[in-house]
Formats: structure tokens, sequence, C-alpha cells
């Protein structure tokens, strides 16, 4: 398997762990009473597995983003730009800028 998709794989994962436990979180400290409401409904199981879902692709995303980020880039050479000669412009002349024609009024 290539190292990409091991490496997504691994961090979707880790992403929809942390979401289930937010949501246990979220359901244990009954945030906006949300145990009740999930306890006393008879759609309370679909409530848990979308919001453990929805939540599931967010934080998923952010993890494989932070991991993207992390890695490290082999290809510095510590070169920069200070090889190059600079650009000698001359700011001494004037430019000339045309006006345009002022309409006339008319009383």
């Amino acid at each position: 398997m290539p190292k990409l998709i091991r490496l997504y794989i691994v961090n979707v994962a880790i992403g929809f762990a942390l979401a289930g436990c937010f949501v246990a979180m979220m359901l244990y400290f009954n945030v906006a009473n949300l145990w009740h409401l999930v306890t006393h409904s008879d759609k309370g199981l679909l409530a848990v597995i979308v919001l453990w879902l929805a939540n599931g692709i967010v934080f998923a995303g952010v993890q494989f983003a932070i991991a993207v980020m992390r890695m490290k880039d082999d290809d510095d050479d510590d070169r920069g730009g200070g090889t190059r000669s600079p650009v000698r412009v001359d700011m001494t002349r004037p430019v000339p800028v045309k006006a345009p024609a002022k309409a006339s009024r008319r009383r």
C-alpha cells in the first residue's frame, strides 16, 4: 500500500476515534441536555450516529491536515535568493502622466 494512502487511512481512523470520544463526552456531561434527548426519543440512536459521523468527518479532515503540514520537506538547500544580482532601476527620471480632459460645464 502506498505511504500516502496508509497515512490517510490512519489519520481518518484517529479522527473518527477522537470524534467518538468527543460525542461520548458530550453525552456524559449532558451538554444542552443531549443525554435526555437521546435516551427519551425513539430516534436517539440515529441522532448519536449522525452526530458521530458529522464530527468524524470534521475531526478526520483536521487530523489529516495536521499530519500533512507536519511532514518534513527535504528539498531545502539553504541557498535562498542571495546569489542573484540586484536589479537597478533609475528612479530619478520623471514619468509623464496624461490627465484626462475635463468636461466643460455650461451654466
